[in-house]
């Protein structure tokens, strides 16, 4: 009778995870990486919907170990997720972002996921994690400041008219190689590990050249390839090319969503999963279709949202939009820090639609927004701890 009950509760909660996968789907991670674009005619609703979510699957299998090891371990100190916190953690935060994408504004996952684990977790006896807790609370402050101010300073160098643009578009797309250097896939290193490709190139290398020098001249050699691409692909068609490197750009994008967002969904299921010693690749995989049929079904309302209803974007404001949005989404990834995809791309269009000075930005829109990421955090702590305290009350 207690296997059984024991087996019940776990499938409960993995058909919460997957339901949670399924609301960041079709919220976050499906809705924003490709809303620029779609906001510069570059691709449509419907077909930004079908890319994210193959993309998305791609990321978290090849990504999404650090985020999800994160939120399953490292939020709450001194013990272990039960299956029935598992469950009302999942649930709590996957009716709130589910709410939100019904109701057309983008609620943070990140604040909702960490609020309600978080909540839960100190529920259940745990200890605060108050340095990973800094982690995230500089990471969540930052990215308005940071993401906005590049892409408002991007966007300002692509409209001034000194900058050639044929110039300046390929010397933007040399910094997304610069990153895409640097940036670690499982692919690359050994077996359950990440790797870079300048991590994998020192390793080859060793001692006959120092490390640090390694690293810059595969960077460097990285940035000139890209750069050196787009610059041919914008001299023989400048529309065309600006085109291939937005779409570009929210691919890797909806990439690095699957990478991290992942971890929202099956992050409170793993000390459920460990003594099944499932591979993780396995339980990410499973995560990653949750994000893709999410991505499929219900990201279209979002990207609608977002693409019209915050600025009318024209491709240089995107294009400033989505670098620092990759940017900040990898930094994530690689410390392991649960972050918002709806924080992250809104700041960026906010701040790359005053860069023609905000007449297209919606004010009213930005406030709710922000309203509604606050109250998201503080209403998932409550109802996670209180409904898990009530629920355990029932049950013991």
């Amino acid at each position: 009778m207690v296997a059984a009950g024991t087996v019940a509760t776990f499938l409960v909660a993995g058909a919460a995870s997957l339901f949670m996968a399924w609301a960041i789907g079709a919220g976050s991670s499906g809705s924003t990486p490709f809303a620029p674009a779609v906001g510069a005619n570059a691709i449509s609703v419907m077909r930004a919907g079908f890319f994210v979510g193959i993309l998305g699957l791609a990321g978290a299998v090849l990504q999404g170990a650090n985020v999800t090891e994160a939120v399953g371990r490292e939020l709450i100190l001194n013990v272990t997720i039960s299956p029935t916190a598992a469950v009302v953690a999942l649930l709590t935060a996957a009716i709130l972002v589910a709410i939100g994408v019904f109701a057309g504004y983008p609620i943070a996952t990140a604040f909702t996921v960490t609020g309600a684990v978080v909540g839960v977790g100190l529920a259940l006896g745990g200890d605060p994690a108050w340095s990973k807790y800094g982690e995230i609370a500089a990471l969540w402050a930052a990215t308005p400041f940071v993401g906005g101010g590049i892409a408002y300073g991007t966007a300002r160098m692509l409209r001034n008219e000194r900058v050639p643009e044929r110039l300046a578009v390929p010397a933007l797309a040399g910094v997304v190689g610069a990153i895409l250097a640097n940036t670690e896939f499982v692919l690359l290193g050994p077996a359950g590990e990440a790797a870079s490709l300048t991590a994998v190139a020192t390793t080859r290398v060793g001692d006959a050249i120092p490390a640090l020098g390694t690293y810059a001249v595969v960077t460097l050699l990285a940035a000139l390839a890209v750069a050196v691409v787009l610059w041919f692909d914008i001299r023989a068609d400048a529309e065309a090319g600006q085109r291939h490197f937005l779409l570009a750009l929210g691919a890797l994008v909806a990439f690095s969503a699957g990478g991290s967002q992942v971890g929202l969904a099956l992050g409170p299921l793993l000390p459920l999963l460990d003594p099944y010693n499932l591979p993780l690749p396995a339980v990410l995989l499973g995560g990653g279709f949750g994000l893709l049929v999410g991505s499929w079904t219900g990201a279209p309302r979002m990207i609608k949202a977002l693409s019209q209803d915050y600025s009318a974007l024209g491709p240089r404001r995107s294009i400033a939009a989505l670098i620092p949005s990759f940017a900040i989404a990898q930094t994530a990834v690689f410390f392991g820090i649960p972050v918002s995809f709806n924080e992250i791309i809104v700041s960026a269009i906010i701040g790359s639609g005053f860069a023609a000075g905000g007449g297209d930005v919606s004010g009213k829109k930005m406030g709710y927004t922000v309203l509604a990421w606050i109250l998201s955090l503080a209403l998932a702590f409550g109802l996670g701890y209180g409904v898990f305290t009530a629920v355990d009350a029932l049950l013991g």
